[in-house]
């Protein structure tokens, strides 16, 4: 198999999984203030992601990477607490759409401002991507009174999720776990402070499971995104990987019985063309 092929599969990996993360995420903040399912979740992704180095006998990383891995930690970390709070108001017809488009856009500038523009089928395939991930993300929910807070809200979340795709891209000791490791512990240590300002209590890993879980699939999609981006654009990368909204949407229709609209229906369609293009 080749170093592409190997990016572009792991990428979808990481949709796939990240996707699943994204709807377990979703059902823990409905009981808890976002931060506090941050912090549960960075704690369950350094315990697997801390597992993982040891097994794969990885050194610390270089100090470059680790500033890296600590400035993409945190950004992830604002990134879902923000989503959180936004689906939380009722808005996802906003929220979702929109961070979904900003965390996908961010790389893709970033990629042609230091790759040049990719070739034209990719590049057709990142634009299917980008609109697809837009529609796919839309539901039937949404307050109109909340709409200045919730755009903010989601423009927050998905410069977040595009900061962490840009700095994790930077990396460039080959590591995969240990650095990650880095990232979850900054992810971790920044919730733990914002909960300590707000004098929020940490909740008990044992009241959370759910918690628990998200931040598992959340270190699972985090590595599959690593890996590919070692072996392809960044912005082939990270378009394939922010798909992840298909898979929350799947996830809510097959296990909650939510109703798929047909936006989403076409959305989902032009994901699938985008990684078609993509992959030609």
């Amino acid at each position: 198999m080749s170093a592409t092929l190997s990016g572009l599969l792991s990428a979808l990996a990481s949709a796939l999984v990240w996707g699943g993360g994204d709807f377990v995420g979703g059902l823990a903040a409905y009981r808890r203030a976002p931060y506090q399912i941050v912090a549960l979740a960075s704690l369950a992704g350094v315990a697997l992601l801390l597992f993982f180095a040891y097994l794969a006998n990885e050194r610390i990383p270089p100090p470059p990477d680790i500033l890296w891995a600590i400035a993409g930690g945190i950004s992830g970390a604002v990134g879902v607490a923000a989503l959180y709070r936004g689906l939380s108001t009722g808005s996802a017809a906003i929220v979702a759409p929109t961070a979904g488009v900003v965390s996908a856009a961010i790389p893709v500038i970033v990629g042609s401002l230091l790759q040049g523009l990719p070739p034209g089928t990719r590049l057709a395939g990142i634009f299917a991507g980008l609109v697809g991930i837009g529609l796919v993300s839309k539901t039937a929910n949404g307050r109109v009174e909340s709409v200045r807070s919730s755009l903010a809200l989601s423009v927050l979340a998905g410069a977040g999720f595009g900061g962490f795709f840009v700095t994790i891209a930077q990396l460039k000791g080959g590591l995969l776990f240990a650095p990650l490791v880095i990232a979850k512990l900054a992810a971790l240590a920044f919730a733990c402070l914002i909960l300590v300002i707000r004098r929020e209590p940490l909740p008990s890993p044992a009241s959370q499971p759910i918690a628990l879980l998200a931040g598992a699939l959340d270190a699972g999609g985090n590595f599959f995104y690593l890996f590919a981006v070692q072996h392809v654009r960044l912005d082939v990368a990270a378009v394939l990987t922010s798909m992840y909204p298909a898979t929350t949407v799947i996830l809510s229709a097959a296990l909650l019985h939510e109703r798929i609209r047909s936006l989403q229906v076409v959305g989902v369609g032009l994901c699938l063309t985008g990684v078609a293009l993509i992959a030609l």
